[in-house]
């Protein structure tokens, strides 16, 4: 037996928590669902049914910003130069890290809280292994550079450009650009 459709305030509802959690993450305040509840004008109980944790919640508002990736990431899979594809995809990675704060929560949290993100970010890492063994099996990858190396890397290139004293985002992100190209030249077979 089919479970009946979602009612439509319930939808509205949802949809309004997500927009506020989207407005939090941006602005950097931490996801507390109980004020999430009281800007959103509904219930606690109401946030609760449909976000158990904050971090459904920033998976939820990370929606986007991951099936963006994953769609950069078939484009990268299409390329003729496995470099280029390669480079082209941690560039998108790392400018979504450090411009979608709730992308960022998402891709460095081990495990994922709804089964919609896990099988988001399966998809995006298959695009990814796809590309690494693309670009390992080419030669283009110094020995010894492995797939688990890579998720250090990128966590520390967008570590290194928060860092960076940028005066906005798009700044930020271009200092992510530039230490992510000093990764790749450190990585890439001479």
């Amino acid at each position: 037996m089919t479970a009946p459709p979602p009612r439509k305030d319930a939808l509205r509802n949802r949809q309004r928590i997500i927009e506020i959690g989207r407005t939090m993450v941006a602005d950097g305040t931490p996801i507390q669902l109980n004020e999430v509840a009281r800007v959103a004008g509904v219930g606690v109980a109401t946030v609760y049914r449909h976000f158990p944790t904050p971090q459904a919640l920033i998976e939820a508002v990370s929606v986007d910003g991951l099936e963006t990736l994953i769609q950069a990431g078939e484009r990268a899979v299409q390329q003729d130069d496995p470099w280029t594809a390669f480079r082209d995809l941690l560039v998108r990675v790392v400018d979504a890290q450090l411009l979608d704060l709730a992308l960022s929560s998402v891709l460095s949290t081990p495990t994922a809280t709804l089964p919609g993100t896990a099988h988001l970010l399966d998809q995006l890492s298959s695009l990814f292994n796809k590309l690494f063994v693309r670009v390992r099996d080419a030669g283009l990858l110094a020995p010894g550079v492995t797939l688990a190396d890579m998720t250090p890397l990128m966590c520390g290139v967008a570590f290194s450009a928060r860092m960076h004293p940028a005066a906005d985002a798009q700044e930020q992100a271009a200092a992510g650009r530039h230490y992510l190209d000093i990764v790749l030249n450190g990585i890439r077979a001479r």
